[in-house]
């Protein structure tokens, strides 16, 4: 299970080390793709291909099936973690997260969202603010 929030840094080859914690589930590889609210999703190898089967299960006639699939599968990119434990984060991927030399890693569960800074910390502020109303959302939900 991925948890915790991490500051890394991009090399001048655009690679970035996965924190220490997560290198062992990652080994196999990882696959790194553009995430919702303009983050990268990065998943291990097996979950990504759980995932990936579940999306191929969705109609194909559904135009939000489609376009979902497109979205994932297009921008996404296999890596397998150097000695260091650093994987490339492509320009595109990078330029999709607006991000530049500094990022926010944090660990969602079954995948690690790689943030530029001043995203997540817009993301931090609005939850902070909105703490009430989001928690009533989940009650909803059932949580």
């Amino acid at each position: 299970m991925f948890l915790g929030e991490y500051s890394h840094t991009i090399d001048d080859k655009g690679r970035l080390t996965i924190p220490a914690k997560f290198r062992d589930e990652l080994e196999s590889g990882v696959v790194i793709t553009r995430g919702l609210d303009g983050c990268l999703w990065a998943y291990g190898r097996s979950e990504w291909d759980m995932l990936a089967d579940k999306i191929a299960q969705l109609p194909t006639t559904n135009p939000a099936a489609r376009n979902f699939a497109r979205f994932m599968f297009s921008g996404a990119f296999d890596s397998i973690p150097d000695r260091q434990g650093r994987i490339l984060l492509p320009q595109k991927l990078r330029d999709y997260a607006e991000i530049q030399d500094e990022t926010i890693i944090i660990g969602v569960k079954n995948k690690l969202e790689i943030w530029s800074p001043a995203r997540w910390g817009e993301v931090v502020t609005t939850v902070e603010q909105a703490t009430e109303d989001i928690v009533a959302q989940l009650q909803d939900l059932g949580i």
